[in-house]
């Protein structure tokens, strides 16, 4: 068996800590309360899903191979790509498009796209580099990136829609940092 990096003593502790440091800086402004505590603790299991779940396994000691550098990346869009994938990196994404709203002022479209597209090329580079530094299982993919922009965009069309609604747009309020 190969040294594993274990998942859930590296990014439970790194949520921990990033929950406390936001909740801190909530204080510092005065403006903790449970609500916006509730987005940060939702933040912070979120990213730490989605880390856990992209960038590992991480492997200490398999041995490497020979693998060319395009083994571990996949260029064309909507080739091979399966819709579960899709539906997958949709739905992944759905919370970057109601987060970014709720956690900055002046969310725009543009500006949901270019987190989401920012977050997911993070992860597909880090999937890409643990692929070939710690022989990693995942490829980083361009449709992976594509869907998940998609979702990020498609979440916050929907946050937008249901704001109309009063009682929603009551809570989007009491829930958002700004």
């Amino acid at each position: 068996m190969f040294g594993e990096v274990p998942v859930l003593p590296v990014v439970v502790p790194l949520a921990a800590v990033v929950l406390l440091v936001l909740l801190w800086v909530l204080h510092r402004r005065e403006q903790l309360t449970a609500p916006r505590a509730s987005v940060a603790l939702v933040l912070c299991v979120y990213a730490a899903g989605v880390v856990a779940n992209t960038v590992f396994p991480i492997y200490l000691d398999m041995p490497g191979g020979d693998r060319p550098w395009h083994a571990s990346l996949s260029t064309v869009p909507l080739v091979d790509y399966e819709l579960a994938d899709a539906v997958m990196n949709i739905v992944v994404f759905l919370p970057v498009g109601v987060l970014v709203p709720l956690l900055v002022a002046g969310a725009s479209w543009r500006r949901v796209l270019v987190v989401g597209a920012a977050f997911s090329l993070a992860i597909e580079v880090s999937q890409y580099v643990a692929a070939h530094l710690f022989h990693g299982g995942h490829v980083a993919d361009v449709n992976d990136l594509l869907f998940n922009v998609a979702g990020a965009l498609l979440g916050f069309g929907l946050l937008t829609a249901l704001s109309r609604l009063t009682r929603v747009d009551v809570l989007v309020q009491r829930f958002s940092w700004h």
